[in-house]
């Protein structure tokens, strides 16, 4: 399988920084995005860590026998870890933490995500949310308490119910990723998936075939629409 990817990552109109990080393996063997989350500029470091971490971790072991579940389940740990010292290190960002999404193309397509960070595949034009957000709205909406509707306006829409930096974190789930040639997947920080609707994201990623202007096309669109937090999306097609 022939994969061509591209990455973008923007601060929006509203945050002075870009709490987001995003890594792009050149071989196409792995991609990571990640959203930090504290202040004195915790967030930022957050995400830098866990994206330089899993990045490492999975450069380094990626010729060993290790299956791949595991490889992505420890490199999230390594990268927990590494945030948790950081915080012991440095105080003042005892609060910070992260969401990452990964997908990794090694003896099969798979995947692993913690928080609200999201992967997406499009097939033909068909746009289907492949993880499922970590969060208190995501649970409401599972068990029938709240809308989709209403957990985009939800005042707990933030809170997270799993994140990177956290000794709680008690579990991290890999799984297979179905991708078949033509599928386009995009991995994104909250800062797209809050200001564009679904139809919004399918029209970029199936109409516009040039990937760095598919991706250029969607932080734009969410721009346009408030852009309120940093805007990260990372597109991989699949031939």
């Amino acid at each position: 399988m022939k994969l061509n990817f591209t990455g973008l990552s923007d601060p929006g109109l509203v945050r002075s920084n870009n709490q987001d990080h995003y890594h792009i393996d050149q071989e196409g063997r792995f991609f990571i995005v990640a959203d930090g989350m504290g202040g004195h500029a915790g967030g930022e470091e957050a995400s830098r860590i866990a994206t330089k971490e899993i990045q490492e971790y999975l450069t380094r072991n990626w010729d060993s026998p290790e299956p791949s579940t595991h490889l992505l389940e420890q490199a999230l740990w390594q990268a927990n870890e590494a945030i948790l010292q950081d915080q012991q290190n440095h105080p003042e960002r005892a609060d910070m933490g992260t969401t990452v999404v990964v997908v990794i193309f090694r003896d099969a397509p798979w995947y692993t995500h913690v928080g609200d960070s999201r992967l997406y595949r499009l097939r033909e034009s068909q746009l289907e949310q492949v993880t499922e957000d970590h969060t208190w709205v995501a649970r409401a909406i599972k068990v029938g308490d709240i809308t989709a509707d209403e957990a985009r306006i939800h005042p707990f829409r933030h809170v997270l119910s799993r994140c990177l930096g956290r000794e709680d974190l008690h579990q991290v789930d890999v799984q297979l990723l179905d991708v078949k040639p033509s599928d386009r997947l995009l991995l994104c920080s909250d800062g797209l998936t809050e200001e564009l609707v679904d139809e919004k994201i399918a029209y970029c990623l199936h109409d516009i075939s040039d990937l760095d202007k598919a991706a250029k096309s969607l932080v734009e669109a969410a721009k346009e629409q408030g852009g309120h937090d940093n805007i990260t999306v990372v597109i991989v097609a699949s031939s």
